[in-house]
């Protein structure tokens, strides 16, 4: 069957919680002046947004998640980016057949880049892209398709900035670092605490696969590194070391 946007909206609505609506609006920073000014919730948890991605998967045509990553509500929009990381899983490649889903795989990440300012709370990006663009950029062939990180963290936009560092993720699971550590570099002067923190655990996520890479680069780059994105990169260190890279960086 066909899922559309307002069966996904009634199903999420259903399990509407206020006591956990006040919580999220807190914790996301919906107040005036805060990064998620004015954004709305209804109260749900990840795995329940989840359960009706799940439920839908496959079956929600793509005018149907635009309206779902266009709708006001935060679940809602989280819904539609969760379908989308379905769409692109059931495009990879499988073991021991012909990879056909090239295609597939661009028309996903183009999509997501069209509406990528909608993933607008740092959930919404870290749920999302390192499992689309991430992927995409993995298995593509395509020529120039790395430049879509650069072109992104270049953007004006704060959740496209975070989206160019954390899709590197997926790559630095399949031990490509060059990427995460092109767009650190990039970022490392940004005046957003989302963008420090997300860049630190990119670099920590370097640094689990290759001690020597990280130490290299916050060794060259240390003048310029914000204290909050060191103390994130080098979380992994002994309190010993932690303790010298962050006096090394007074």
């Amino acid at each position: 069957m066909t899922y559309t946007a307002e069966d996904i909206i009634e199903a999420l609505t259903q399990m509407r919680n206020e006591e956990q609506r006040q919580v999220l609006c807190r914790f996301f920073k919906t107040g005036k002046g805060e990064y998620g000014e004015g954004d709305q919730f209804l109260g749900l948890k990840v795995p329940q947004t989840r359960s009706v991605a799940r439920m839908a998967k496959l079956h929600v045509p793509p005018e149907e998640i635009k309206r779902l990553l266009y709708s006001p509500w935060h679940e809602v929009r989280l819904c539609g980016f969760l379908l989308l990381v379905e769409e692109m899983k059931a495009a990879l490649p499988r073991k021991g057949r012909a990879d056909g889903g090239a295609p597939r795989r661009r028309e996903i990440a183009y999509f997501y880049l069209a509406h990528a300012r909608q993933a607008n709370n740092w959930d919404l990006v870290d749920l999302s892209c390192p499992y689309i663009i991430g992927q995409w950029l993995w298995y593509t062939a395509d020529d120039g398709a790395e430049t879509v990180l650069d072109r992104l963290a270049q953007s004006s936009d704060l959740w496209e900035q975070r989206i160019a560092i954390v899709s590197t993720m997926m790559l630095i699971r399949h031990g490509r670092f060059g990427d995460a550590l092109r767009i650190s570099l990039k970022l490392l002067d940004h005046p957003h605490d989302l963008i420090h923190k997300a860049v630190g655990w990119m670099l920590r996520e370097v640094g689990k696969r290759d001690t020597t890479l990280l130490r290299e680069f916050l060794a060259a780059n240390y003048s310029c590194i914000h204290r909050t994105t060191l103390r994130y990169a080098i979380e992994k260190f002994s309190p010993a070391e932690r303790c010298q890279w962050l006096n090394y960086n007074k």
